[in-house]
This record gives C-alpha cells, sequence and structure tokens, in this order.
C-alpha cells in the first residue's frame, strides 16, 4: 500500500497562512517578501527548496548505514534557483545541494557513491520537474 501525506492549510487572512502537516508540526506562512509577504516567516518557495535538502539528507544518512561510510559530520545548504517567464508565470530551473560533509577512515569514492544512492532514492528529489544537483566538499579524516 503506498503511503499518504497530508496538510491542511488554513488562510489567516492577507497573504498570511498556517499549515499543519500530517506528521504534527504546524507554523505559519507568508509570500516571499518580493511577492508582498513578510520576512522572516516560512514560504512555499522556501519549503521546496527545504524539502528537497531534507528529504536528500535523510537519504544519505541512510546510504552511508548501508555502505559503512563513518559520517562524522552533515551539513548543507541548498539553492533553488527560478527563472521568470514573459507571461510572469515561474518555475525553479533547478536546485542546487551543496553538503559539506566530514568522514573518517571511508574513501571518497564510497561517498560519493552515497550521495549518488541519496539523490536516486530521495522521494522528493525524483519527484520535482527540475534538476537537482550535488556539488558536495568532502573531507576524510585518518582513521
Amino acid at each position: 500500500m503506498a503511503a499518504v501525506y497530508t496538510t491542511l492549510v488554513r488562510w489567516l487572512g492577507g497573504r498570511r497562512g498556517h499549515i499543519r502537516m500530517g506528521n504534527g508540526p504546524e507554523l505559519d506562512f507568508t509570500a516571499p517578501p518580493d511577492a508582498h509577504g513578510e520576512e522572516g516567516t516560512l514560504t512555499p518557495e522556501d519549503a521546496f527548496v527545504a524539502a528537497v535538502n531534507t528529504c536528500v539528507h535523510m537519504m544519505f544518512i541512510w546510504s552511508c548505514e548501508r555502505l559503512k561510510v563513518n559520517l562524522v559530520s552533515y551539513e548543507c545548504e541548498a539553492f533553488g534557483y527560478k527563472r521568470v517567464f514573459l507571461d510572469q508565470t515561474e518555475e525553479f530551473e533547478r536546485v542546487v545541494l551543496r553538503p559539506r560533509i566530514v568522514v573518517r577512515g571511508t574513501p571518497e569514492a564510497r561517498v560519493r557513491r552515497a550521495l549518488e544512492s541519496a539523490r536516486k532514492y530521495s522521494l522528493v528529489a525524483a519527484s520535482v520537474r527540475c534538476p537537482v544537483e550535488i556539488e558536495p566538499e568532502i573531507t576524510a579524516l585518518e582513521e
């Protein structure tokens, strides 16, 4: 049976809303500041980039466990690049993930294999229309 993920969105007035996720978290969101939204509040665009970043992250952890990568630390900045068309419609043209990975006693090739696996098995990254690029910085410490 396929999993089903749910959210409930409620309008709060103006360009603000509130979302309750099926897994429990709740938070307010708004349009981006350049679309008359508010600073300091989650936007759908932030959530999109975060969904790609967090899903690849979780699959990387899974891949590290399977491939016996001795992970010391992982931190990843993500960038979502959008384009605007002549008719003012918009889309993300690509998402770039820049993970900084530190491993101990693990060959870099195995870490790269774990990243490839994470990209392949990430439900979110596999479901988006735009390319997802991974540009890692890998530091391998001695055993």
